[in-house]
């Protein structure tokens, strides 16, 4: 399971019962159509993510998409490798790979503890 799965396993995606999940970066707070106009892309583009599961957007009761600010900033990722060429299928996989290392580093830093350095 990513980071990523397991944050989301852990939100409360009510909104009425939590707003103060608004500081939260997993929070589904916005709408596709106001992600879209973040990132400066279309709709398609975040559907394409959501088809190739890179980012999987809570569904309001509706059955609209709603992504978090943590999904945006994969989305721009994603964007911004595609912008310069590279395939959305391997843009995707490159993503995963880093927020795997990321999450490798994160955890062999804590292993570590604040006495030890790096080489």
């Amino acid at each position: 399971m990513t980071p990523a799965e397991q944050r989301k396993q852990t939100m409360t995606t009510d909104p009425e019962t939590a707003p103060a999940n608004f500081d939260d970066e997993d929070y589904p707070a916005y709408t596709m159509g106001r992600a879209a106009e973040m990132l400066g892309t279309t709709p398609g583009f975040l559907r394409s993510l959501d088809e190739a599961k890179l980012i999987t957007p809570q569904r309001s009761e509706g059955g609209h998409r709603r992504y978090s600010r943590y999904q945006l900033r994969i989305a721009a990722r994603a964007r911004e490798l595609v912008d310069n060429g590279t395939a959305l299928e391997a843009a995707c996989r490159i993503i995963i790979l880093e927020d795997q290392l990321a999450e490798a580093l994160r955890i062999n830093s804590e292993l570590r503890g604040p006495d030890e350095q790096q080489p």
